[in-house]
């Protein structure tokens, strides 16, 4: 059962901004997400791969490869060219073979949790550029109804107050660069 999103409880304290904790409690949550939905099967090959990309990991690899050389040397007396080399080439083929599947599978979640972030990250600039527009048309606006303040025209500011246009910025990027940055 995975564990539940992490979430501060209303009477702990903190030193956090109220917003603040709202966008770590949303991170959470994505975390959450993402982990709520892996399967049983994924687990167990997110825990192999775990501990095989640990140092105890080599060092029981480098172990049972040793052991397995040494006893078959000692029990042939030196004979490299006995069937338990040729086992112990096959053993090790097949385990690369089934590390690299793993290693595969493992970064493949790792993935979707990357793009999830990177989506989220984009939103979030997008909606920050329109908030920012918002912004400067309420300042331009603030800055034509004073009497207090000069009345000028601003073409910068004219061009902020618009949010950026993504298709445009797109198109441009890719006029510039078309082989889209490979």
């Amino acid at each position: 059962m995975p564990p539940s999103a992490p979430t501060r409880r209303q009477d702990e304290p903190s030193d956090l901004a109220a917003h603040e904790e709202d966008s770590i409690d949303a991170l959470a949550e994505l975390h959450h997400e993402h982990h709520r939905r892996t399967t049983t099967a994924q687990r167990v090959i997110d825990t192999i791969t775990d501990h095989l990309g640990r140092p105890w990991g080599f060092i029981a690899l480098a172990a049972v490869v040793a052991l397995w050389a040494g006893l078959t040397a000692w029990v042939t007396r030196g004979g490299v060219e006995q069937p338990s080399f040729a086992w112990l080439e096959l053993a090790a083929t097949l385990a690369a073979l089934f590390v690299a599947v793993l290693i595969l599978v493992t970064q493949r979640r790792a993935d979707q949790l990357e793009e999830r972030r990177a989506q989220l990250t984009l939103e979030l600039a997008m909606l920050a550029d329109r908030k920012s527009a918002k912004i400067v048309a309420l300042l331009e606006e603030i800055r034509r109804d004073s009497p207090h303040l000069a009345d000028r025209t601003d073409p910068e500011s004219e061009d902020m107050a618009t949010p950026a246009d993504a298709k445009a910025v797109v198109a441009a990027l890719e006029e510039r660069d078309p082989k889209g940055g490979e």
